[in-house]
């Protein structure tokens, strides 16, 4: 199984390690919860290095990207992030990324780790016609740094001041490549660096105060902002029309791979929609979960769980797109327990978002 240079740091600091496709990585440090409301309430850091850094370049290489990806590539600025998919021939996603410009023809993904070997494959694939470089990056390690008080902590150990950076844009310092993104609803920044660099800017943020989060805490928050996993609320059998991301799609054309069919899906209207569930009593929403109307079975679960921030068990769940029940059911141990229906987003600047 491969390891983060951060391994031995996670086990300093008591990390209960998992497999997590493929790799040794942290799903808590003690308390799951504690390490959530650190993000929401003041600042907590993640090993992401896992995730695959890839560097697009050349002289056509904003053609390539345009031609890949179902986002706009072409009206982002240099230093400026796009979230994007990137979809198959059906307009199903093969994965989720974010595109940050470096320079005229050059740029950086952060792509998913688990579709790490499917991604470059497609993407060399697809390459062959463009005068462009795909170099990955296994030398470069990544750290998000997320929450309230992450600018002011980090702007006490980096050179840069991140004060002026505009989120979804990225600025160099050093050798540190900073975005202000991340994947958990909270203000933050996600930092690339030296492999050999990671330990120590680890060991320097926990000396800073800033509380080590596991994967456990990462799913939690990004639920409760309404953030997508790929594999669960995407995946290659749904376009990001049916699967709420639409809005992360072109509209001015479809010059894309998938595009004929997303292009079609958008005339005749998407067949589903994403929505947020709220159970009414107690329980635990999960993924899988059958969700039922007045009328039967009409769709699932596609990620769920407890949410600190609430105290609610929520989830997003696929139905659709002309249901519009406020009241639905879920299936939970031969039971069909009460729920109802929310925008699929559950907290915003560590508040929630749900009625009492």
């Amino acid at each position: 199984m491969n390891k983060t240079s951060l391994y031995q740091s996670h086990l300093d600091a008591g990390a209960k390690m998992v497999d997590f496709g493929g790799w040794h990585m942290p799903i808590n440090y003690g308390s799951q919860i504690e390490e959530h409301h650190a993000v929401r309430r003041d600042c907590g850091m993640f090993d992401v290095s896992h995730m695959t850094v890839i560097d697009v370049a050349g002289v056509e290489a904003t053609d390539f990207l345009y031609k890949l990806l179902a986002g706009d590539i072409k009206k982002i600025q240099v230093n400026q992030a796009l979230y994007s998919t990137m979809l198959n021939e059906q307009g199903g996603v093969i994965d989720d990324l974010i595109v940050y410009k470096q320079a005229d023809n050059r740029y950086r993904i952060i792509s998913n780790a688990a579709t790490r070997d499917k991604d470059l494959d497609w993407m060399n694939d697809q390459v062959k016609d463009f005068s462009v470089t795909i170099e990955e990056h296994p030398d470069l390690a990544i750290i998000a740094v997320q929450g309230p008080n992450s600018e002011h902590i980090l702007n006490q150990l980096v050179a840069a001041d991140l004060s002026q950076l505009k989120k979804f844009r990225s600025i160099k310092s050093d050798d540190l490549f900073i975005g202000r993104t991340g994947y958990t609803g909270e203000d933050g920044f996600e930092i690339v660096l030296p492999s050999d660099r990671a330990p120590d800017f680890w060991q320097k943020l926990m000396d800073a105060g800033v509380k080590p989060c596991g994967l456990g805490a990462r799913d939690t928050l990004r639920l409760e902002a309404g953030l997508h996993l790929y594999g669960q609320d995407m995946d290659e059998d749904n376009s990001p029309i049916n699967c709420g991301l639409a809005w992360s799609v072109r509209k001015q054309d479809h010059d894309f791979i998938g595009g004929s069919v997303i292009a079609q899906q958008r005339e005749q209207g998407a067949d589903h929609k994403m929505v947020g569930l709220v159970l009414d009593g107690r329980g635990i929403l999960r993924h899988g979960q059958t969700v039922s109307d007045d009328t039967g079975e009409i769709g699932i679960i596609t990620s769920g769980g407890f949410s600190p921030t609430t105290e609610r068990a929520i989830a997003l769940a696929r139905i659709p797109k002309n249901n519009t029940h406020e009241k639905l059911t879920v299936h939970i141990r031969k039971k069909q327990l009460p729920c109802h229906v929310v925008k699929p987003n559950f907290v915003r600047n560590g508040q929630s978002l749900l009625e009492d």
